[in-house]
């Protein structure tokens, strides 16, 4: 067995938790949120990005009614609609505690709830994909400094209120 399997075979792991509640989540769409406002026919229920991390599985799931980074959490104590807090690289992420079917307790943290900005199921992968990238990014490393620098310079109030939009100066 090479070094890498056990790695592997947690992803797998990972993965295949992510599909099992992507199919809970496909039985709950049918049997109680087709037929709601909030459900975008144009989406589907997809698992983004499951893996291994810090001991436990974390992902993103994608409905037509919300996107949510979610994770088993099975070892909370904390009773149905708790709280706790999780540290990821970016940061403490808050997480409800909640029931879903047979996969029992999860953690999980609203992203976008309802879905009707998303046109398709493409726009919102690649959403969950890139917020997943961000979640993982750590706060106080050189890619995330970047990111958070503003792209312009702010824009004196009284100026914009004017209606010259000048850059503020000394």
């Amino acid at each position: 067995m090479t070094g890498s399997a056990p790695n592997s075979v947690g992803e797998a792991d990972a993965a295949a938790w992510g599909e099992l509640l992507a199919e809970s989540y496909r039985e709950i769409g049918e049997r109680a949120m087709r037929d709601l406002p909030i459900y975008n026919e144009a989406l589907g229920v997809e698992a983004i990005g499951f893996r291994r991390f810090n001991g436990t599985i974390v992902g993103i799931m994608v409905t037509p009614w919300f996107m949510n980074v979610v994770m088993p959490a099975s070892d909370a104590r904390q009773s149905s609609g708790a709280t706790m807090r999780v540290r990821f690289p970016a940061g403490d992420i808050e997480f409800i505690l909640g029931e879903v079917g047979q996969m029992g307790r999860i953690a999980s943290c609203s992203l976008f709830s309802p879905m009707a900005e998303f046109a398709d199921m493409a726009s919102a992968r690649a959403t969950a994909e890139a917020a997943l990238a961000e979640l993982m990014l750590p706060a106080d490393s050189e890619e995330a400094t970047r990111r958070r620098e503003p792209a312009t310079t702010p824009i004196d109030r009284r100026n914009f209120l004017r209606g010259t939009l000048a850059e503020r100066r000394g």
